[in-house]
């Protein structure tokens, strides 16, 4: 069967710490991503976290007609985790992930792309 969606998780790393932790700057940065590559938006939720350890990341996800684009972030560690997972042929990801490399000043991406649809028999456990 044809893949029926590809799923990318993209790690920045090295990022610039301020702009991890900003709430609108990260929302902003995702929804321009997202329109970036051409998917069509349908609607977004974010959260900035803070707690007494000092860690105050954000994570969102922006649903768009395609699927989704989410994103984690640890400023701290200067590193964000990025999703992507899109069934459009039209979608440029890579316009998308060039994007937040620049909003968030990243140093480094690795990328890992999964292809989505119907296991094979015999690719997972079964429970």
């Amino acid at each position: 069967m044809a893949s029926l969606g590809r799923h990318i998780l993209a790690e920045l790393g090295g990022c610039n710490a301020t702009r991890l932790a900003d709430l609108s700057l990260v929302e902003a940065s995702m929804l321009d991503a997202a329109r970036i590559s051409g998917a069509t938006i349908v609607t977004c939720s974010f959260h900035h976290f803070a707690d007494q350890d000092g860690g105050q990341g954000v994570s969102g996800a922006v649903i768009i007609a395609e699927s989704h684009l989410a994103i984690h972030t640890w400023p701290e560690h200067q590193f964000a985790a990025v999703d992507f997972f899109t069934c459009g042929k039209g979608v440029d990801v890579r316009k998308a992930l060039d994007h937040l490399k620049e909003a968030f000043q990243a140093q480094t991406e690795e990328l890992l792309e999964l292809e989505r649809g119907p296991l094979r028999v015999g690719a997972l456990e079964s429970r």
